[in-house]
């Protein structure tokens, strides 16, 4: 059995008892939420959501990418979101290589050239919310007005810490 035969068992058991199916698609508590992928933050239960509460935007790093703009525009202008969060952690990956490190491992092991791609690494987890609270913050295609609050979340304890 492949783990993704796994997922499919575990789903036929959550949809059997599953009762949720008339949330409607705003969320309810108005906040998108871009955390990293880390598998060691479940970010319902780090920050107390239930399905329908918050979008929750994953990527590596929890960085405010295109992409992950691309996600919040939607949520604010057509999901009617009033308020970010930035959640970054301790112990990340993100911490562990440079662009050029990771450019010259997809050159040697797939041949390929991603001298154009920025991975969005850092050496610093509070300055890289900082960074990101400051993308979010300058971008014209976000309102000016909504709330945008960063944190770090320390996988050794659980804990957010505000970045201010």
């Amino acid at each position: 059995m492949t783990v993704t035969d796994e997922f499919l068992e575990a789903n036929a058991n959550y949809a059997a008892t599953f009762t949720k199916g008339q949330l409607p698609m705003p969320p309810a508590r108005k906040t998108a939420v871009l955390v990293c992928m880390d598998a060691r933050i479940d970010p319902a239960k780090a920050l107390g959501l239930e399905e329908g509460d918050a979008h929750v935007i994953r990527n590596a790093g929890g960085r405010a990418s295109d992409d992950a703009i691309r996600s919040l525009i939607i949520s604010n202008e057509l999901l009617g979101t009033r308020e970010f969060v930035v959640i970054h952690h301790t112990d990340c990956g993100m911490l562990t290589f440079t662009n050029e490190q990771l450019r010259e491992k997809l050159h040697d092991e797939l041949g390929v050239d991603a001298s154009t791609i920025d991975f969005l690494p850092f050496s610093d987890v509070a300055q890289s919310v900082r960074d990101d609270l400051a993308t979010l913050r300058s971008s014209p295609l976000l309102p000016k007005d909504i709330p945008v609050r960063g944190f770090f979340y320390d996988v050794a304890n659980g804990r957010l810490t505000e970045v201010v």
